[in-house]
């Protein structure tokens, strides 16, 4: 099974001008823990991540040490905590391999990235999902599961227009 097989296609973007309020705002509706941040042309940038928003939570508190603006911290964009250098998959690699490179990397998602455009995001939940329909398990109907990246599947870009901000 390959990548292409289970990854949600294109997935909620944000560019790098897109507030963070506006971004975590967009996470927590969705209910989605990874936003790919691309380019006009749709070339991935990078990605923000629920942990770098819980790292953005120290921005004051290290403001002096970096000698930023003061109007950084008030209203910090997307392209102030997101993580620029980012692990991606091709959607012909196989589950094991994108797998394997998730374990080591300790990283709950990859994006998927074909002729320099953002194709797809491959996550944890979509791996799982992918194992437990190939083994024939259902689902546990008394679990408590939240929508997970799959709820960003429709929609291909985020505007301020999309939350009650």
């Amino acid at each position: 099974m390959n990548v292409r097989d289970v990854m949600t296609c294109s997935p909620l973007t944000v560019d790098l001008e897109t507030s963070l309020r506006e971004a975590a705002g967009l996470m927590k509706q969705r209910g989605i823990r990874h936003l790919p941040v691309v380019d006009r042309a749709g070339r991935l940038m990078g990605i923000l991540t629920d942990r770098d928003i819980r790292h953005a939570a120290f921005m004051p508190a290290l403001s002096e040490q970096l000698s930023w603006d003061p109007r950084r911290l008030k209203a910090p964009l997307v392209r102030d905590v997101m993580t620029w250098s980012v692990v991606t998959t091709d959607p012909e690699a196989t589950l094991v391999q994108a797998g394997l490179t998730m374990f080591q990397r300790r990283i709950g998602s990859l994006p998927v990235v074909e002729n320099g455009r953002l194709v797809g995001i491959l996550t944890e939940r979509d791996m799982l999902t992918a194992l437990q329909k190939e083994d024939g398990i259902e689902s546990d109907p008394d679990a408590s599961v939240g929508r997970g990246d799959r709820g960003a599947r429709s929609t291909d870009r985020a505007s301020a227009a999309d939350l009650d901000v």
